[in-house]
This record gives C-alpha cells, sequence and structure tokens, in this order.
C-alpha cells in the first residue's frame, strides 16, 4: 500500500548526500550483510558512511540494540546516535508493524526522514536498509517502499539465489516500477550451497530485471563473512 502524502510535504527529499536504499526479496536473503560490505568499501575508499535502519524488529535478550543495527554502526566510520540510526526499534521478532501495534508506537515517514536528514549532515553517503521486503507494512497505509520514496534514494534489491528467486525478485521489481522509484541495481546473493541451476536463475534475472547485477556473492558458510563487492559496484551505483 503506498501512503498519501500532503502536497505540501516534500515526498522526495532532496540532500547532497547520497544515499541508496537495500531492500531484499524477503526476510533473510542477506540485506545486512550486503549493507555492511558496501559501508566497508565506502569506508575503504576514503568516504564519510553511515548507516541505518529505519525500523528494526527484533532483539536478543541482554542486547542494547537489534544485531542488524549494531553491525551497521559498526561498519561505517561516522559516529550517530543509536536513535538517528534506528528511529524504531522493537524487542519481539515480528512484522514491523505487528510489533508497532503491541508497543503502542505510530511508525511515521517524517520522524524517519527527519533522522536520515541528521546522518545526512554527518556523512556523505548514507546506507539505509529496510526490514525484510519491499511490501512490508509500517502501518496500516504505509510499506517499506514508502520509506525509499519519502527519502528520495535509489534501491538496490538483495535477491536471495534459492528455489522461488525468479518470482520473488520479479515481483519485487515489478512493485518498484508501479511506484515510480529509482531501481539502482540488485545484488545476487547465494544463499542455497544446494539450488539447482542457480547460474542459471541467475542469468534469468540478469536479462528480466531492468536494472544492473551490481554483485553476484557466493555463499559462505554461516553468510558471516564479509560480502565481496567490487568498487566498480559504487561507481554503478553513483555513490563511488
Amino acid at each position: 500500500m503506498s501512503a498519501e502524502v500532503p502536497p505540501q510535504d516534500a515526498r522526495v527529499a532532496k540532500h547532497t548526500t547520497r544515499g541508496i536504499f537495500i531492500s531484499g526479496t524477503d526476510t533473510g536473503v542477506g540485506k545486512t550483510r550486503m549493507a555492511v560490505a558496501l559501508l566497508r568499501l565506502l569506508v575503504a575508499s576514503g568516504v564519510r558512511a553511515v548507516g541505518m535502519k529505519p525500523v528494526a524488529a527484533g532483539i536478543s535478550s541482554g542486547a542494547r540494540v537489534n544485531a542488524d543495527v549494531d553491525a551497521l554502526l559498526a561498519a561505517g566510520n561516522v559516529a550517530a546516535p543509536a536513535a538517528e540510526v534506528n528511529p524504531f526499534s522493537f524487542a519481539p521478532a515480528i512484522a514491523p508493524h505487528l510489533a508497532a501495534a503491541q508497543a503502542g508506537v505510530a511508525i511515521d515517514l517524517e520522524s524517519i526522514a527527519s533522522a536520515y536528514r541528521r546522518l545526512c549532515a554527518r556523512a556523505d553517503v548514507v546506507v539505509v536498509e529496510g526490514a525484510g521486503g519491499v511490501l512490508v507494512p509500517l502501518n496500516a497505509k504505509v510499506d517499506m517502499l514508502d520509506v525509499a520514496a519519502r527519502l528520495g534514494v535509489p534501491i538496490l534489491l538483495v535477491v536471495g539465489i534459492r528455489l522461488g528467486c525468479l518470482n520473488h525478485a520479479l515481483l519485487s521489481a515489478h512493485a518498484i516500477s508501479t511506484r515510480g522509484l529509482a531501481f539502482g541495481g540488485w545484488i545476487a546473493n547465494r544463499i542455497d550451497p544446494a539450488m539447482a541451476a542457480a547460474d542459471d536463475n541467475v542469468a534469468t534475472l540478469a536479462q528480466r530485471l531492468p536494472a544492473p547485477l551490481i554483485a553476484d556473492v557466493d555463499w559462505c558458510e554461516g553468510q558471516g563473512q564479509d560480502a565481496c563487492i567490487g568498487s566498480e559496484a559504487l561507481a554503478a551505483l553513483g555513490i563511488g
């Protein structure tokens, strides 16, 4: 669903800082791993970079923040308050709109945009990571694509290469196109080492997705190692 924004509110915020919105074809497809890889690549290139996860649901017992948020904080080279990096944080590991309802909190786009603007004042590039897939609801009217639209940043889609990835990726691309949003590129993340015809699936997506393949990332046990994303990805995304 797309939220209706009053004409006086700028739906697309304009900043000198460059940003990228990392979404995925589903939960568990490696969005955080790719966001961390991009942040580290930017830092290595001498860029002031900071991560952002507007909405996070799921905090381990005893942890101060969500694990994804912690990884983003560690990967950048710009000091920023956790409240700016992660404006909306919920302990239960459930859908964000459900977690927000349980907490009696309203997730709103202006709070997210305000935190993003403050991060833009600190950094050259802001790497924004979504939660779940492109159409994950945040409240009764707003979903994850509305966040990308409000921030005015292109979308980088992480495609988990596993059975069903063709349909998931093409539907995600259709949703991005329907909203009129910039589709900056996609990453093939090979999360299933036993998948049959994985190369053929990636080739099919390369032919059908209306955005460039930024990186083809091999599977690694635990998916905890740094993703191999080359510096050419930054130029392709316009953030290098």
